[in-house]
């Protein structure tokens, strides 16, 4: 487990209107590995990045179950953190992106 790589660990930041409204208060959302714990999160951010984490919570999302045309499936789940910046840092990716 403890052979992920950051790129391996931050798989891509999540894209809504929730996720965009944390960013006013330094809150970024990033999809991540399911096996990754808090603390990979909060290095890999922070190495990839250049930014201080102060705090990282993580939420597992879970499988839904869809239907089309009387065929039964599942989209699958997926975890994601909730990463908090120390004052005064931010990530340029998400800034002047639009929702």
């Amino acid at each position: 487990m403890s052979g992920l790589t950051n790129e391996q660990v931050v798989l891509s930041p999540v894209v809504s209107e929730k996720s965009y409204s944390g960013i006013a208060d330094r809150r970024y959302t990033f999809k991540v590995h399911p096996d990754a714990h808090k603390t990979q999160v909060r290095q890999a951010v922070e190495e990839l990045f250049g930014v201080k984490v102060t705090s990282v919570n993580m939420v597992k999302v879970p499988a839904k179950p869809k239907m089309r045309n009387y065929r039964k499936g599942s989209r699958p789940g997926w975890k994601k953190a909730i990463v908090q910046l120390k004052e005064g840092d931010a990530i340029e990716i998400f800034e002047g992106a639009q929702v």
